[in-house]
């Protein structure tokens, strides 16, 4: 769908500042997915953008809606992983785990398949089957020696449901192998390894924090060990080492159910209303 130049740039803009917020300011970059929403509802980018906004800020009912609204609008599949884990936010890892042998997952690339494994074995986990996520996530992608974007993620995940199913032992050698993937700390595999190691992080800088350097920091569950993100010296810091149509029926009217007018050119919001003057 076209939209007249000066309305699109006004919708460009909305979603420039949902992408640029989603990761910091969720709340912030919902809002102006409102926005574009209510400007162009009839384009996919938007209603897409508008379902990862709702979806990063667990409003998970809106956020399918959105997702499936693009998805007639583009007939792609792409983003069926990510509504299979809006079924999970909803409480349904049943339609997940549909979802996840319907015939549209062949339809994905390689990292939308290893995702749709994700939301698989995190709905087996839902419904406390820890051994049969444990299965989900066996796939060769899983011990390769060639990092992707998504290795760090597969082998937290691993170790998570290794965990569930009392295999901790074999669960800690996993968090290590996600730490070696995890460059950018993003998993919080580290964390999760320090854990089991009965390590405990503090941060030296939380004024919150009462750090007492008269007595050790020790108790019974395990060692704290005090960190400060400024400095640089060892000594500043210890560190341990799922048929998609025979489940979704389409439904035609839902876009006018939805209540989204005509986009106006001539009453375009450039910003969330609690944001202008």
């Amino acid at each position: 769908m076209s939209l007249p130049k000066t309305l699109a740039e006004d919708v460009a803009k909305n979603l420039v500042m949902v992408a640029r917020l989603l990761d910091s300011e969720p709340e912030e970059a919902y809002a102006y997915s409102r926005v574009a929403l209510r400007l162009a509802s009839r384009v996919a980018a938007v209603r897409e953008a508008a379902g990862f906004a709702s979806y990063v800020t667990e409003r998970y009912s809106e956020a399918l809606t959105e997702f499936r609204a693009s998805r007639r609008m583009t007939g792609s599949a792409e983003l069926w992983p990510v509504m299979a884990d809006c079924e999970r936010g909803l409480g349904r890892p049943e339609r997940a785990l549909e979802m996840a042998g319907a015939p549209e997952v062949k339809q994905l690339d390689k990292a939308g398949q290893i995702e749709m494994r994700l939301v698989a074995a995190g709905a087996r986990s839902d419904m406390e089957q820890f051994d049969a996520a444990v299965v989900t996530l066996e796939c060769p992608e899983l011990g390769s020696h060639s990092v992707q974007p998504w290795t760090a993620r597969l082998r937290y995940a691993y170790a998570e449901a290794l965990i569930g199913a009392g295999r901790e032992d074999e669960a800690r050698d996993w968090f290590a192998k996600a730490v070696e993937a995890d460059q950018d700390g993003s998993t919080g595999a580290a964390e999760r390894l320090a854990q089991l190691d009965g390590i405990e992080f503090v941060d030296a800088l939380d004024p919150e924090v009462e750090l007492d350097d008269d007595e050790d920091d020790e108790d019974e569950s395990g060692i704290v060990v005090a960190v400060d993100d400024e400095g640089d010296d060892e000594s500043d810091a210890e560190f341990a080492q799922g048929d998609g149509e025979d489940y979704y029926e389409d439904d035609e009217e839902e876009d006018e159910e939805e209540g989204f007018d005509s986009p106006s050119a001539e009453r375009p919001f450039l910003e969330p209303e609690g944001d202008r003057n």
